[in-house]
């Protein structure tokens, strides 16, 4: 298991969750029904919700269940099952990279301030223009934080219910992605950091490591729909400068 995966109690207890019905199917699960989300889960092309999985497999299927025996079945595997924040996939094991290395295209690498923003960003959640400037001290370009709203790993939250009620920013589903985390919760924190070499000991101290949250924060009014697309973050950049 990585180490940034939470633990196997909190994942099946947060897609329980994720029926709104609030009832818990408490059925063990078939063969059949295990080998039906395998197939769905291979051939979907894209991460599938727990959800919408408990809605092919049916009432009776106990959809944490059967994908924390799949994550297991394949634990050692070449694929194994992993989550991310737009649900469950199939993906080559970690330590087969190496195979793909001479088939992958090589990511352009990002400036260093749009790393740090994104960074600002991840942590900070719920997070404004003015705020990311005063975290890293220096004024913000448009360009960075566009970049990151092409790529799709930002994207505008709500509004502080403040003067001017600037935008507030967080990270997506395909950030999460991207990065293989489960959650906001699998974020590193302090000990990880300073374990990656990322942090400097001497300063880990003196630092607060925040840990973001999905909810929207008690002075944040949530968007309508359609207002966190990327035209509506290009078209009113300028109105909170």
């Amino acid at each position: 298991m990585n180490p940034a995966d939470p633990p196997l109690t909190d994942t099946m207890r947060r897609i329980e969750d994720a029926f709104t019905d609030g009832e818990r199917p408490r059925a063990e699960p078939s063969v059949d029904a295990i080998r039906a989300a395998e197939a769905l889960l291979f051939a979907g092309g894209e991460p599938i919700a727990a959800k919408a999985l408990g809605e092919k497999l049916g009432p009776a299927v106990d959809v944490a269940a059967v994908l924390m025996k799949l994550k297991a079945d394949y634990a050692e595997r070449g694929v194994q099952l992993v989550e991310t924040g737009a649900g469950w996939r199939f993906q080559s094991a970690p330590d087969l990279a190496s195979l793909f290395t001479e088939t992958r295209e090589a990511p352009k690498r990002l400036p260093k301030a749009t790393m740090e923003t994104l960074a600002v960003i991840s942590y900070h959640q719920p997070v404004t223009r003015a705020e990311i400037e005063d975290i890293r001290g220096v004024s913000l370009s448009r360009g960075a934080m566009e970049l990151l709203m092409e790529i799709g790993w930002i994207r505008p939250r709500g509004r502080r219910r403040t003067p001017g009620r600037p935008l507030t920013f967080g990270t997506t589903d395909t950030f999460l992605s991207h990065f293989g985390l489960a959650s906001l919760d699998a974020l590193p924190g302090k000990d990880d950091l300073k374990a990656l070499g990322l942090l400097d000991p001497r300063a880990a101290a003196q630092l607060d490591v925040p840990r973001p949250s999905e909810d929207a924060a008690a002075d944040e009014e949530p968007l309508s729909g359609g207002d966190d697309a990327a035209s509506f973050f290009v078209d009113h950049l300028g109105e909170d400068e």
